[in-house]
Formats: structure tokens, C-alpha cells, sequence
């Protein structure tokens, strides 16, 4: 079983039944899926772009990903509708405690000149939204084999109602939002 899935079930449940007092064990809220995109906007050039980007991202998440195509055409960044230009997987269960995981603990103190997650990433219906600007932050990634740096997209889909229930759930796990270390510190 996954080290965060056993940490949701032991701490983080009694934890936010407590805080906002649920009734039934059902109604806490809990991680749906994590979706991890890149748009390869290089790849309208040159294919090869795209074949790395996928090799990265297979490697960061355990997981093939799927090739987004444009829906229109757009002139000034050279992009007709149908051309390959993005990367999207689809994280559920243990492979997405897994992920989630390597990212609270490896990937993100990596980051250069980290100050802390926007705590402001939120959507208003209980998702987080954050970026990375490269894919290297990853110990998967040899820093010293990439051709092209690439950023990547990553959402927190929970069935929390409210930002503020996925915000403490999220910083239960072990998200280092900004402010809330200061604080947690002190």
C-alpha cells in the first residue's frame, strides 16, 4: 500500500472530521485523480520534441500519456487544428499516491529558489492547480540527457466542496503551500 494513502486513512481523516465535523466517514473529502499535462508547443516544428516529452513523462509518472491535438488553428503560433501539441495522464489510486508522493518529497525541494506553492491555485469547487518549469526536479530525469527543458502542468482533482476543506487535506499530505510553512514553523 502506498506510504500517503495509509497516512490519509490513519491521520488525515480523523484530522479533518474533527476540523469541520463530518458525520459519517464517507462525506470526508479524498484525492480523486491527478492529472499531469504538457503543451509541446515546439512539436509543431519538430516532432522530435514531442517523442521526448512523451519518454519524460512516461518516466515521471509510470503511466504512457495521451496526445492531445489542437481543436482549432491558430496562424500566429503556426498550429492547425488536428496537430499534435500536448501530453495528459491520468493518475488514480496507488500510482497517483505514488506520484504524489515522489512530488511532496523529491520533486518540489528540488525547485530552484522555492518560497512555497501558490496557496492561491485553487478553483473555488476544491482543485489545486500548480506548474513546474521543468521536468528535471524529477530523480527520474538525468538532468544531463535532456535535449529540451519542459514544463509541466499538474491538477489535484478531490471531492472536497470547498477550497479551504482541499487546502487542509492537501497540507496534510504534506504540501508546502506558501505562508502556511511560516506558520507551522512557528
Amino acid at each position: 500500500m502506498a506510504r500517503l494513502r495509509d497516512l490519509y486513512k490513519s491521520k488525515i481523516v480523523p484530522e479533518l472530521t474533527r476540523e469541520f465535523g463530518y458525520g459519517n466517514v464517507m462525506a470526508v473529502p479524498k484525492m480523486e485523480k491527478v492529472v499531469v499535462s504538457m503543451g509541446i508547443g515546439k512539436a509543431s516544428v519538430d516532432k522530435k520534441f514531442l517523442e521526448l516529452a512523451k519518454k519524460d513523462l512516461t518516466l515521471i509518472t509510470g503511466q504512457a500519456p495521451s496526445v492531445c491535438k489542437a481543436r482549432k488553428s491558430v496562424s500566429n503560433f503556426k498550429v492547425r487544428a488536428g496537430m499534435e501539441t500536448g501530453l495528459k495522464v491520468t493518475l488514480r489510486g496507488v500510482r497517483m499516491f505514488e506520484f504524489m508522493d515522489r512530488l511532496i518529497s523529491l520533486a518540489i525541494p528540488r525547485v530552484r529558489d522555492f518560497r512555497g506553492l501558490n496557496p492561491n491555485g485553487f478553483d473555488g469547487r476544491g482543485n489545486y492547480s500548480m506548474g513546474l518549469g521543468e521536468q528535471s526536479v524529477f530523480p527520474e530525469i538525468n538532468p544531463a540527457k535532456v535535449e529540451a527543458q519542459q514544463g509541466m502542468n499538474i491538477t489535484f482533482v478531490t471531492t472536497a466542496t470547498t477550497d479551504e476543506e482541499a487546502r487542509k487535506m492537501l497540507a496534510l499530505f504534506g504540501m508546502p503551500f506558501r505562508g502556511q510553512t511560516e506558520a507551522a514553523a512557528g
